[in-house]
């Protein structure tokens, strides 16, 4: 990829898409996925880390939700969580991330499920990215709130491209009011910083 600015055009990041074509797309990017994210500015994953160092201590329990190759992991390392473990549904990402020798655990997960995950067993849970447009569907954030302690946390973002779509923060806002969670922090910021495309942070406590 010769530029930050070609991430879209190399591979449409930002559409709803099957299963099947989002697997194949991070299958094909994951040698170079690091690199690619680097050029482009990629600030989420450290903003999620810093908002979770806010509210919970360093040996809380997560899991990294879609870990990819270990950015998001390496990010919340950084600002001191100590006990991290991590799931994805792509193969060759996981491989990556192995090679980080961050997590305590790591295994590959399958769509539209928390394989290997019992609920509660997470102090927190991380979706760095995850849960936006061309990823996870909006329904993935409840899935995420089913498998969450009690006054657990939830750190994720929305990228601009997922807040201009609306149904992910439909999703948000239906939980909010049914109760099941609140929202503790939630900051506009970078994304992809040499794309001048911002995401919002959120941190969740589940209820």
């Amino acid at each position: 990829m010769s530029s930050a600015s070609n991430l879209n055009t190399k591979f449409p990041l930002w559409v709803p898409r099957p299963v099947e074509e989002t697997l194949d797309i991070y299958a094909n990017w994951a040698a170079s996925y690091d690199d690619d994210l680097a050029e482009a500015g990629y600030e989420t994953p450290h903003r999620i880390a810093a908002a979770l160092a806010k509210l919970t201590t360093p040996d809380a329990r997560i899991l990294d939700f879609g870990c990819g190759t270990g950015l998001s992991g390496q990010a919340l390392q950084l600002a001191g969580f100590t006990n991290l473990d991590g799931i994805d549904i792509s193969a060759p990402m996981l491989d990556k991330a192995q090679s980080r020798n961050i997590y305590s655990r790591l295994w590959q997960g399958q769509p539209g499920e928390m394989t290997g995950v019992t609920a509660g067993q997470y102090d927190v849970i991380v979706a760095a990215g995850v849960v936006s447009l061309g990823a996870a569907p909006p329904e993935t954030l409840s899935m995420i709130i089913d498998h969450l302690a009690p006054e657990g946390l939830i750190g994720l973002s929305f990228n601009d491209p997922t807040l201009d779509h609306g149904s992910y923060e439909a999703v948000l806002g239906q939980e909010i009011s049914l109760d099941r969670v609140s929202t503790l922090s939630c900051t506009h910021g970078p994304h992809l910083r040499q794309q001048e495309m911002g995401s919002n942070v959120i941190v969740l406590q589940r209820l």
